[in-house]
């Protein structure tokens, strides 16, 4: 088998040029309105999509994007490969890099178990969500951001709830969009991992975006474009406080947040609790477009996938 070129891969928004992000953004938003050509360029391609944790909007997203792309589809479960026998990732990748184009993986769990079946160059890998970042989910909000208000620079922003994949890959993508505010309301001890924070201020020093992060609710300051939460419970993790709930609860995304930005928009990364992080008034109301959100998902893993396409004619023959 031969490959022209080396296969590009997805592991963390940090992997990506601001040219990069930005294409894949506006490619998103593009498959969104419609607006993109009818070819199908996966046409002859297999993509293997590998969920080693429950999922429901992104492993439907690549999963009937790759399709719509024309591509084939290997689905493994959390049983399936040989990984839970102790093969090596390594091995793995290198393996599955035979058979496949592209493998989209969420396995909550370390990132560098990626990096590892990204070590070879003929398959693309991409996060589909790991325990410190969730890339994908980050290019979902951005296309939804594109859509709803034409752009992302100067938007401001505010996160409420837990510092956790979803936030941190926000971080990293939206302190690369010059103008951006972007304010976080995490619990004590729930904040932002200090090296994606420390990453993402120095991005915002270099475009002139803002980054900033307190531990209480008191004191918020209005006109906000966007509210946004995650679920409390994350996928994969479990909180270190017994008293967790107490903790979060004066984080939860309430109507009296909107009295200072009555144009703010709401928007959650789903599924959602209502009653914990944000009450149905709130998710189920006017303001909320979270749903439009989760439909965005499959335009954004349409663009991962099509950039991570192979780029020869024939990217592999019989030798």
């Amino acid at each position: 088998m031969n490959r022209h070129t080396p296969a590009r891969h997805l592991i963390s928004l940090a992997d990506l040029t601001d040219d990069d992000l930005r294409h894949l953004v506006r490619r998103g938003a593009e498959f969104s309105a419609g607006e993109a050509d009818a070819s199908r360029p996966l046409d002859g391609l297999v993509a293997g999509v590998y969920f080693a944790k429950t999922s429901t909007r992104t492993r439907t997203a690549f999963s009937s994007g790759a399709l719509r792309l024309g591509a084939s589809l290997v689905a493994y479960g959390p049983g399936d490969l040989q990984l839970n026998t102790g093969e090596t990732s390594e091995d793995t990748g290198r393996v599955l890099s035979r058979m496949l184009d592209v493998l989209v993986a969420r396995t909550a769990g370390d990132p560098e178990e990626m990096r590892a079946w990204a070590s070879q160059q003929r398959m693309a890998v991409v996060n589909a969500m790991s325990a410190e970042e969730h890339p994908t989910q980050a290019l979902t909000d951005l296309t939804t951001l594109v859509r709803h208000f034409g752009r992302v620079d100067g938007l401001r922003i505010l996160y409420v709830g837990e510092g956790n994949n979803t936030a941190a890959a926000l971080a990293l993508a939206l302190t690369r969009f010059p103008g951006v505010e972007f304010e976080l309301r995490t619990p004590p001890g729930y904040g932002l991992a200090a090296p994606v924070a420390e990453r993402a201020r120095r991005q915002a020093a270099r475009t002139g975006a803002v980054l900033r992060e307190r531990h209480d609710m008191a004191e918020l300051p209005g006109g906000f474009d966007v509210v946004y939460t995650t679920r409390w419970q994350t996928t994969g993790t479990a909180k270190p406080d017994a008293n967790w709930r107490e903790i979060f609860a004066p984080f939860q995304v309430t109507a009296a947040l909107w009295e200072h930005s009555p144009e703010a928009v709401f928007m959650h990364d789903l599924p959602a609790h209502r009653g914990e992080e944000v009450t149905a008034e709130v998710l189920d109301g006017p303001r909320s477009i979270a749903f439009d959100q989760a439909e965005n998902k499959m335009h954004s893993a349409m663009a991962v996938l099509e950039w991570c396409r192979p780029t020869a004619s024939a990217a592999r023959s019989c030798a």
